[in-house]
């Protein structure tokens, strides 16, 4: 590994992080907050650190294929870790295990937290709402550059990356398959990142017409369109009782859960429907409708009446599971068996390849379901050449056993840690829940970690299994398993 280049790409992206932080700082400073003061400590510490490191480190770039692994992996670690220290210096979060879940889970747009349990944290009387305004702008702001991502991000501003950029675009680019939308790297960041922003200003305008302050606006966008889920109220989009709002959040949700390439190809191509081309969107789109559909008619059998706030709840949960988002307007735990199956059921699926969605994506679950099709015709056909295809895309051996080892090793890891969560005392339905919603980076589960709970009375060694599930999940499983393998080879 070239271990000085890591380093140099490491201190540049936390040098940069350490800057962000003057943001929050602003925010406090406005509303005259005594928080300013551990968040401007917060910020001088993570520039002291690695400032100094960036210039020592200066030169050529050269990064190999295990150094772009390394570098996305050590870089959401370091970031998690610098992240929690506004939480730790402002006394809002006082314990490190606490404030380090907090933040891997705003980085990994995850959207579990342990705010809201007066007990570990009493000084936190109304819970979110307690929070002052710089670490509640922070707290959202993690997820926002965290959704896109932040290799992405340094690939398009800091021009420090040379030809090595590929190697980390690669690596943190989700989806099984990476699709350049410009020649070079660089400019295809810069676009992904346009549209990022993009959706957000329009977002925080559309809320804005809604009767949201600035302030939330600006908040719920960030983490509406990272898919992350961290809300400055307690009970989430619900306090705002809004149907506008809902639907405009609802909105931002199924954009962002499209593949952002599509995005850009419908940006700059003279077919408006090209959209519906694609294989992948049209599963997208058929699946919220579908599974909506059922869960407002379970609702609508228990309760005995069909009214439009139980197809908006119904619709508003289905995309926010199903895109990993993790907002909530209700407590769909109460809503029956039937309906938390299929929201935990969609926590394993996720958005589309390309978007900024956890879960396993849309287009694997379209390749395994796929080939195992194909492979009930080989067994009447042996001699047939049955390709799969996504759309009219055919998908290669080499794209199909990533696949498959993926989806095998997402399983695995959510039997493995489900098994230890039990072992730690969590009941069945929390431990099961409480992986999914982890590894797939949609926040709340079902059980004890439900929408009107959080994960604070977790054991200390449950939320670091957990921290692990969202790292896991942020980066696609095999990103983190590569740099692990890399770490421990004995070559």
């Amino acid at each position: 590994m070239h271990v000085r280049s890591i380093l140099n790409v490491l201190a540049a992206i936390l040098t940069f992080l350490g800057l962000t932080m003057l943001f929050a700082a602003a925010w406090s400073f406005y509303y005259s907050e005594p928080d300013l003061k551990g968040i401007l400590m917060s910020s001088g510490i993570t520039i002291a650190l690695s400032l100094p490191a960036w210039f020592m480190t200066r030169g050529k770039i050269n990064l190999s294929v295990k150094d772009g692994f390394a570098i996305v992996t050590l870089v959401w670690l370091a970031v998690a870790l610098f992240s929690a220290l506004p939480f730790i210096m402002t006394g809002a979060i006082p314990t490190l295990v606490d404030a380090l879940f907090e933040s891997m889970s705003g980085v990994t747009t995850t959207g579990a937290s342990i705010l809201g349990n007066a007990e570990r944290l009493p000084h936190l009387t109304n819970g979110i709402e307690s929070l002052g305004k710089g670490v509640l702008f922070w707290r959202s702001f993690t997820q926002w550059i965290g959704g896109m991502g932040i290799i992405v991000f340094s690939i398009a501003i800091l021009p420090l990356l040379g030809v090595g950029g590929v190697q980390l675009f690669r690596a943190e680019v989700p989806g099984p398959v990476t699709d350049k939308i410009k020649p070079r790297v660089q400019e295809t960041a810069k676009s992904l990142w346009i549209i990022y922003i993009g959706l957000t200003a329009i977002q925080v305008v559309l809320l804005s017409f809604g009767g949201m302050n600035f302030f939330d606006s600006l908040c719920h966008s960030f983490t509406t369109v990272a898919i992350g889920g961290f809300s400055t109220k307690n009970a989430s989009i619900a306090h705002f009782n809004s149907a506008y709002i809902e639907y405009v959040v609802i909105t931002f949700m199924f954009i962002a859960g499209i593949n952002f390439t599509l995005h850009w190809k419908a940006m700059t191509s003279t077919r408006p429907l090209i959209y519906f081309r694609d294989g992948e969107f049209k599963f997208y789109w058929i699946l919220i409708l579908l599974v909506t559909f059922l869960i407002m008619l379970n609702l609508s059998l228990h309760s005995g009446e069909l009214t439009h706030d139980i197809f908006r709840a119904s619709l508003f949960q289905v995309m926010s599971i199903l895109t990993t988002t993790g907002f909530t307007t209700a407590d769909y735990v109460q809503w029956g068996s039937f309906a938390q199956i299929s929201l935990l059921l969609l926590m394993f699926i996720g958005g589309c390849a390309g978007s900024t969605a956890g879960g396993t994506k849309i287009a694997r679950i379209m390749v395994v379901i796929k080939y195992s099709l194909s492979e009930i015709k080989r067994l009447l056909h042996p001699r047939a050449v049955i390709p799969v295809r996504i759309g009219r895309q055919m998908i290669s051996e080499e794209v199909i056993r990533n696949t498959l080892g993926f989806v095998l090793f997402y399983v695995g890891v959510f039997v493995v840690v489900s098994v230890m969560l039990a072992a730690l005392g969590l009941d069945i339905e929390s431990a099961f829940s409480a992986t999914a919603a982890s590894i797939g980076n949609v926040g709340p589960a079902h059980g004890l970690v439900g929408p009107a709970s959080n994960y604070s009375h977790l054991p200390d060694l449950g939320k670091w299994l957990l921290m692990f599930c969202m790292l896991l999940g942020r980066l696609e499983i095999f990103t983190v398993m590569v740099f692990l393998s890399t770490l421990f080879s004995r070559r």
